[in-house]
């Protein structure tokens, strides 16, 4: 059951100029669904990348970081569902280059110049005869207007579609930026077992779109977490066609603050859908940790709350068990942590001070933020300026019910 999360009407989901997006039904894993998308690029456009960090990284990505490398000029994107090809060894790397080199043939691409994504099931090889069957259909189905049905081509065990599109100006001209993703398990930064695609119209230099890539990256997809697995296929691209006549060369462009507090903005709206839509989530909380000594001290606090199972157990249940939240802010691995400095609230409730219990707490108080679809959990640590937020959800039966069943 997703929290609050918000889909666009078809008429709200503006295309990009130079990108074209195609739909097949491969049958990849499964008979009659959208499994296979192609999107098909225009000249000149600039392609960044943000990849797993896990070890066993899959087949696709160290295919796509190899292609990135080669600046041959991306020119196409294939992604299916339903099988990760991760955990293959040399044939799942063959069978990447290969889905690389047919979607490139029939494109008149040169195979380095096609980015793959899959995701699904792990340590399974992909059906290649399936997959390079669906590649015509989905190149036949190209349009510019396929966003919508691209949100739902990449899903595995999302219930819902995540999609968003904004438009802003820019030199009096309108920029566009419209985007997809999906994960809902298996989500954790650095970065999570998701696929994000966001392309804008906005003309923007390669090594610059690298580096604006990281930074909505890391204030987006790295600051959620569902479950603290990091998967192996996670995949963030930025496409900027510069179709719109607007190019942003260098970080003294008046333009690059507001293009990319826009990337960043449609970057973290894609992302908290991730959380809002994960597995059996009942509730979306925001964890805020401020006063901290430097952002690496908040983030490991905000973290080990998110990531507990205890603290998130108690979330689904309503319970306000928050001596859980206390327990996680100490082996978050500050050593020289002040705990009589520390200050906790839940919502608009003071819950800790001074190193214990609020005596003016009443119990009635947190049960009613608990109720709450949108909870706030914040914590203050006294000890310096530096403020991080990480987004998460709670933990039901129905996430295990849909993990012990994933397979089947």
């Amino acid at each position: 059951m997703a929290v609050n999360l918000f889909i666009p009407s078809e008429s709200d989901i503006h295309p990009v100029a130079g990108v074209k997006i195609g739909i097949a039904q491969a049958g990849i894993r499964k008979a009659n669904r959208r499994d296979l998308t192609v999107f098909e690029l225009a000249p000149g456009t600039s392609v960044a990348g943000v990849f797993t960090t896990n070890r066993f990284r899959a087949a696709p990505v160290q295919v796509c970081e190899a292609h990135l490398a080669t600046h041959d000029g991306i020119a196409a994107l294939v992604i299916n569902t339903g099988n990760a090809n991760a955990g293959t060894g040399e044939p799942g790397l063959a069978d990447a280059r290969r889905t690389c080199t047919e979607l490139a043939k029939l494109l008149g691409l040169r195979p380095q110049q096609v980015l793959p994504f899959s995701t699904g099931v792990i340590l399974e090889p992909l059906p290649m005869d399936r997959l390079l069957a669906g590649l015509p259909q989905a190149v036949a189905d190209l349009q510019a207007n396929n966003w919508f049905n691209a949100a739902h081509s990449i899903m595995t065990t999302d219930t819902l579609p995540k999609i968003v599109s904004k438009q802003i100006t820019l030199d009096g001209k309108t920029i566009t930026l419209t985007g997809v993703s999906k994960g809902a398990g298996m989500i954790r930064p650095n970065m999570a077992t998701m696929l994000g695609f966001l392309a804008t119209d906005a003309g923007i230099a390669p090594a610059l779109l690298k580096d604006m890539c990281r930074i909505a990256a890391d204030r987006s997809f790295n600051r959620v977490t569902v479950d603290g697995d990091t998967s192996t296929n996670d995949s963030f691209i930025i496409m900027a066609t510069g179709q719109s006549g607007v190019q942003v060369d260098s970080i003294a462009d008046p333009n690059y603050n507001t293009l990319l507090d826009a990337l960043v903005d449609a970057s973290r709206e894609l992302a908290q859908k991730i959380v809002r839509d994960a597995e059996g989530a009942t509730k979306f909380m925001t964890v805020q940790v401020e006063d901290a000594g430097s952002s690496d001290e908040a983030l490991k606090v905000a973290y080990a709350i998110a990531h507990s199972p205890l603290v998130k157990t108690a979330f689904f249940a309503s319970d306000p068990n928050l001596g859980r939240i206390l327990c996680a802010i100490g082996y978050a691995g500050i050593a020289d942590l002040d705990v009589s400095k520390l200050r906790l609230w839940l919502g608009d409730v003071l819950v800790a001070h001074s190193g214990g219990r609020n005596p003016d707490y009443r119990e009635e108080d947190g049960q009613r933020v608990m109720q709450e679809a949108e909870i706030l959990v914040r914590v203050s640590l006294g000890r310096g300026q530096a403020t991080e937020t990480v987004y998460t959800c709670d933990f039901s039966h129905e996430y295990v019910t849909i993990n012990a069943d994933y397979r089947s």
